[in-house]
């Protein structure tokens, strides 16, 4: 098991950028693959991206291709969700979430560990 924590959500305009934190515990790290989720009021949780053990394998839901960037500090045990050009759709509570094993997975069901979310809220 690891224990994940985010930061960095906020309120922002359209078109601002934010980036979002998520440190974990423990001494596996590099053992889970992570990813960022998010949760709208009233929708069900979808996935945004994902990075595999390494960093060196990322993945993303097209609504937010060329604007998102994920990354990992397998040294820091963090990973990070730069978010650009954001529009009031991204409004959502954030979650970072990670699974056991090399490679994200788009499924939620797929992941053991969550962090308790952060909110980004985003004003046209």
């Amino acid at each position: 098991q690891v224990q994940l924590v985010e930061s960095g959500g906020g309120l922002v305009q359209a078109g601002d950028s934010l980036r979002l934190s998520c440190v974990a515990s423990g001494r596996t790290f590099t053992s889970y693959a992570l990813a960022w989720f998010r949760q709208a009021p009233g929708k069900e949780r979808e996935f945004v991206a994902g990075i595999n053990w390494s960093g060196d394998s990322t993945k993303y839901v097209d609504s937010v291709k060329g604007r998102f960037t994920i990354s990992r500090d397998n040294a820091k045990n963090t990973v990070y969700l730069q978010m650009d050009s954001l529009k009031p759709e991204d409004t959502a509570v954030y979650y970072c979430a990670a699974r056991w094993g090399t490679v994200p997975s788009g499924e939620t069901r797929r992941y053991d560990n969550w962090g308790q979310g952060t909110q980004v809220t985003v004003s046209s």
